[in-house]
């Protein structure tokens, strides 16, 4: 058993999340915390932090997180490297209306922490331009290796298009949307080979947030150095009928 409540920097800091595995290469199972302060049990968490405890000797190393606040924490062990060894994703619901997140990756191997992830990096790498064009049409492009997406609002209700078209389907007034940052990353075992690649969600905004358009998918794998885009896609939602 662990226990819930740590004597580190910040007073009556608590667990917030909790995994179990070998993250430092020692074929030792080390536990994995994050903890942080909450005023009451459905507050928002604050001061978080990695914690790491060596399996194989007891001793705790406290990793401050860069973006520290936010909701219910998860915590991710698996080989996102390929070298055998597990590694720590750190996922952080920042309770904003675009149900974004703060993550990060940290190495552990030979109990040294090294920063393989950090979404806020990610994030300034992966920008986006989204255009409202004429006949129903949106332009999706991503700057990051210069693809272009168009997606078809013709479905959508007249209420909704007469707002932006005139009859003849042209524009009333130019109107650009955005792309959110993440709202997800998510490890996947695509070839079943133990090493896990990165699925980051990005909502696609239309005039305001609530008018989503859809999501870029970013499939992102370890190169040796860093996390780099393998395969890219744009989710769109169907209609009915």
């Amino acid at each position: 058993m662990y226990k819930n409540h740590f004597n580190t920097n910040m007073r009556h800091s608590v667990v917030v999340a909790f995994a179990k595995g070998d993250v430092n290469g020692d074929n030792v199972p080390d536990n994995i915390y994050v903890t942080g302060f909450k005023a009451s049990e459905v507050s928002i968490v604050q001061n978080m932090a990695l914690v790491i405890q060596d399996g194989a000797t007891g001793n705790f190393l406290r990793i401050p997180l860069k973006e520290s606040t936010g909701y219910n924490p998860n915590l991710f062990l698996g080989d996102l490297t390929g070298d055998g060894v597990d590694d720590i994703l750190i996922s952080i619901p920042t309770g904003g209306s675009g149900g974004t997140t703060y993550n990060y990756i940290y190495s552990f191997v030979n109990n040294t922490p090294r920063l393989l992830f950090d979404s806020d990096v990610y994030n300034q790498q992966y920008q986006y331009e989204v255009t409202y064009k004429d006949n129903y049409k949106v332009e999706v492009v991503s700057k990051i290796n210069n693809t272009r997406y168009l997606i078809d609002l013709s479905l959508r209700g007249p209420e909704y298009l007469n707002e932006i078209y005139d009859t003849n389907g042209k524009l009333k007034m130019p109107i650009n949307g955005w792309v959110d940052p993440i709202s997800g990353l998510y490890p996947i075992d695509l070839d079943s080979n133990k090493v896990y690649e990165l699925l980051a969600f990005q909502q696609i905004a239309g005039r305001y947030h609530a008018d989503s358009l859809g999501y870029i998918q970013n499939r992102l794998k370890w190169s040796g150095y860093s996390f780099i885009l393998d395969y890219q896609d744009l989710a769109i939602f169907g209609s009915l009928g």
